[in-house]
């Protein structure tokens, strides 16, 4: 009887012809992916970049590759649409007061919320009560805290005045607003304010750069808006939208501290260390002649975080120094409160300037010598406005007398931005 007999394999021999089994399947497998190869090349009528087969994704069996398209022509895109071109509110509605918005005077919140609106319109509705925080009455120049509710009634843009042929006086004007000009595009405007000249109306006051660029209309009868504020007394870089669009962009700017800004001012004494960085809180205190910011406490009513850098440029011996300051926040009266809390009080300045027994060098004028000197911020359409302002003639004079050089290297513009 012949016995069958059952051959087996041990678990390496097993191993070993799958290894080799595989191995003549990928040499088999990469004759023919070179020949599939070479007939492409030889197909002159397929189109470059068409696959005729994918390649299948490993665990995808049923996925192929979509064909390679013609890329399209890159298309611009519509710029967004700016907050200021969205609708007003046509029934009351209540917002919070973001981080961002902490510290800014109810006013300048409507104008960074609604750019269209008019300071004529947003003082009617404070004033008539419309508008309320956390369920109370609010001046225009109360400061926001982040959190608040404030209550926003209807609100509408002012009918736009028509353009009409501009008279002798309002000709004298644009001319003048011309020649004070630092930057101008469709967009923006820069201008270079002088002393005395206050940015926006006040009791009793008729001439002021918002009235003056009533004469500056469009076509549609949109005025140019301002966009921030400097003191009456100081001279400098004004920055003022001329679109709604530019509006919108640029109040966001300062909101987000985007913005740069220097100042140079003259000093009372040499600070020191003459590179330094300020840090206080500042709240309102009005009398009944004057109103000034003090230093508070953290956590006083109406009390505002203020941050401002400062640095030494030049000094004349000990009595006086030309400082470069720049500005994180925007108080009111920052820079002025901030450097008399230092002892070093700018020269000329009515409200902060209380050193006993110290005289105006010869020749100087009392004047506020400040200058909004630089500004520099993202233009709505891309790229950077950067606008510088010439010494203004009383600081200029002050600068010959005591021999400082205006060209001298500003150490100030590379100082930290928090």
């Amino acid at each position: 009887m012949s016995r069958r007999i059952k051959r087996t394999t041990s678990p390496g021999d097993r191993a070993k012809a799958r290894d080799k089994a595989r191995t003549k399947d990928r040499a088999k497998g990469g004759s023919e992916h070179r020949s599939r190869k070479s007939d492409d090349r030889k197909a002159g009528d397929r189109k470059a970049g068409d696959r005729p087969f994918a390649q299948r994704a490993p665990g995808n069996p049923k996925r192929f590759a979509e064909p390679r398209r013609e890329r399209p022509e890159p298309v611009a895109a519509p710029p967004a649409k700016a907050a200021s071109e969205l609708p007003l509110p046509t029934k009351v509605q209540t917002v919070v007061v973001t981080a961002d918005e902490n510290g800014m005077r109810v006013d300048r919140f409507l104008e960074a919320r609604f750019p269209g609106l008019s300071f004529s319109h947003i003082q009617r509705i404070v004033r008539k009560g419309e508008l309320r925080v956390n369920g109370k009455r609010a001046d225009s120049k109360d400061r926001l805290e982040e959190g608040q509710s404030v209550r926003i009634p209807p609100l509408r843009l002012d009918a736009p005045k028509t353009v009409g042929v501009l008279s002798d006086a309002q000709t004298k004007t644009l001319q003048t607003l011309k020649e004070m000009t630092l930057f101008e595009d469709d967009d923006v405007l820069v201008l270079n304010k002088p002393a005395g000249l206050a940015v926006q109306g006040g009791s009793g006051m008729t001439r002021h750069v918002d009235q003056m660029l009533e004469v500056m209309r469009d076509a549609k009868g949109q005025k140019p808006r301002l966009v921030h504020r400097i003191d009456r007394e100081t001279s400098g870089c004004l920055l003022i939208a001329k679109t709604r669009f530019a509006a919108s962009h640029l109040t966001g700017a300062f909101r987000s501290r985007s913005a740069r800004k220097i100042y140079w001012a003259l000093v009372a004494g040499v600070p020191k260390p003459k590179q330094g960085r300020i840090s206080t809180y500042l709240a309102k205190e009005e009398s009944e002649e004057d109103t000034i910011m003090r230093i508070a406490a953290h956590g006083d009513e109406g009390a505002s975080h203020a941050v401002t850098y400062y640095a030494v440029v030049e000094t004349s011996a000990t009595k006086l120094a030309w400082v470069s300051l720049k500005p994180v926040t925007g108080r009111t009266h920052q820079l002025r409160a901030h450097m008399a809390h230092i002892d070093h009080a700018i020269v000329g300045d009515p409200k902060y300037f209380n050193k006993e027994n110290w005289e105006l060098p010869g020749g100087l004028q009392n004047r506020l010598h400040l200058l909004a000197r630089r500004i520099v911020i993202p233009h709505p359409r891309g790229g950077f406005i950067d606008a510088t302002a010439p010494l203004p003639p009383h600081m200029q004079q002050s600068w010959n007398l005591l021999g400082l050089e205006a060209e001298r290297f500003d150490p100030i513009e590379n100082a930290p931005e928090e």
